[in-house]
């Protein structure tokens, strides 16, 4: 089905942060929208009071009338949705166009120039950073992101750019229908192992993806990657890091809770540049980001402009309070890779303090593959308070549970275990210096009362 065709869009789980971006697409473009989700959540909300009809109950009955018409409604599903899904049954059963969200995504990058960015962890913040400086530059672009930005409250940004920016997902191998103008790779350790069964597969995965960016375009791969890049005649491929490659940065400066450094790149050096969201990570993420926004037209005063007001993403790297009696913030890692970046940022930002963690593990087949690794993440940090397995779309697994991190956590580490329920009730009867509250799943919930529990303190 052409986007031209398209009357009404039904969301099969229109509650996802990404699923939400395209509904505020077609919102914005008139069309009607649909959609079903699990829960309540305040995106939802959000898009309710945009002009989504959303339900939270599976059952055909309450789909829009105007969701009914398979010659002039597409249907786009999250893989999370399991196929037996009534409302999925039905479309399938009357001849709709059905369609992955990436399909969709997809579609727009042989419309406009897609800017993607792919990798196990980095993306969201990267593709986020690259969206803001080519939005507020002379070149600007349109945006579909995997958090909310704190610029715009949003987690999509429309203008009549020809470039769109896109976080590429590789679960369910999602980014292989995209056809990109550009792309970074910030990283691939493995993950979603569930999917992919093995670290190879992972691997070739990201190979495929390369073999995608169309002629013309170019590829920005993070040093020292395990993948090989696979590209077309006539994609350029760059490198980078902090510290080397084709786009690196120099002087770095951590000092009183500012960083500043120099952006080395073959096509202009920019000097002094500032970052908005001053964290350590933040500069390699800021690189590549700067990376693909001067590869497409961007000046060093817009490059530093944009840097300079960047103001971060919801949940990633999240600071909630920030004074010099407490510290909360909350951060949405939720691999072993993650979390060591996020731990070593925040032990660079905090070298005297006593740093608390509450994660929360997301999904079992992740902490049954990576247990050892989130230990050994999780044990930079001064304590560790370990919840739940939060299941997401998984069944329990015999024998994997949220202690087989806490058994190998290094010595020294203080730790103990906790249900999710019991969490405020141990923020009001403890005092914490720097606390961070980790992962993916539902205990960000919680975020807001613990704010206000410290803050009465």
């Amino acid at each position: 089905m052409e986007i031209k065709d398209i009357k009404a869009v039904y969301f099969v789980g229109i509650g996802g942060i990404g699923m939400s971006a395209i509904a505020r697409y077609f919102l914005h473009k008139g069309v009607v929208v649909g959609g079903y989700d699990r829960t309540p959540s305040e995106l939802t909300r959000q898009l309710e009071k945009e002009g989504a009809a959303i339900h939270y109950e599976e059952s055909v009955a309450l789909v829009p009338d105007a969701c009914k018409n398979p010659a002039s409604c597409l249907v786009v599903y999250t893989p999370a949705i399991p196929a037996e899904h009534a409302e999925l049954v039905y479309f399938r059963a009357n001849g709709f166009t059905i369609e992955k969200r990436a399909q969709v995504l997809g579609t727009l990058t042989r419309t406009h120039k897609g800017l993607c960015v792919a990798g196990t962890h980095g993306k969201t913040t990267t593709s986020t950073m690259c969206a803001h400086i080519m939005h507020q530059s002379h070149v600007d672009c349109n945006a579909f992101l995997g958090g909310i930005s704190k610029n715009y409250g949003t987690n999509y940004i429309l203008s009549q750019s020809d470039y769109i920016v896109i976080e590429a997902d590789e679960f369910d191998r999602s980014f292989h229908w995209l056809r990109p103008w550009m792309s970074v790779i910030t990283a691939t350790d493995p993950d979603h192992l569930d999917i992919y069964g093995t670290k190879q597969a992972y691997l070739e995965s990201f190979r495929h993806y390369t073999t995608l960016i169309q002629p013309g375009g170019a590829l920005i791969l993070h040093t020292n990657l395990e993948m090989t890049a696979d590209v077309q005649p006539g994609v350029t491929v760059y490198s980078y890091s902090r510290d080397e490659g084709d786009f690196h940065a120099e002087n770095i400066c951590i000092d009183n809770g500012e960083i500043t450094f120099d952006f080395v790149s073959p096509i202009e050096r920019v000097d002094h540049v500032e970052l908005g969201q001053p964290i350590p990570i933040n500069i390699e993420n800021g690189v590549a980001a700067m990376a693909m926004a001067q590869l497409n037209g961007c000046t060093a005063d817009e490059l530093r402009s944009g840097m300079k007001t960047y103001g971060g993403v919801d949940r990633r790297f999240d600071f909630k309070i920030k004074d010099s009696r407490h510290v909360l913030l909350s951060d949405y890692a939720h691999h072993p890779k993650e979390i060591y970046q996020s731990a070593k940022s925040i032990r660079e930002l905090y070298k005297n303090r006593k740093i608390t963690a509450i994660f929360q593990p997301h999904l079992y087949t992740r902490t049954r593959d990576f247990y050892k690794d989130f230990a050994d993440a999780l044990s930079q940090l001064d304590e560790v308070i370990l919840c739940d397995i939060y299941p997401a779309r998984e069944q329990p697994i015999p024998g994997v549970t949220s202690k087989l991190i806490y058994d190998n956590l290094k010595p020294g580490v203080e730790k103990s275990m906790i249900h999710k329920e019991d969490v405020l009730n141990l923020v009001r009867n403890r005092d914490f210096d720097v606390l961070v509250v980790l992962g993916a799943g539902d205990l960000d919930n919680y975020v807001p009362e613990i704010a206000k529990i410290i803050e009465s303190k």
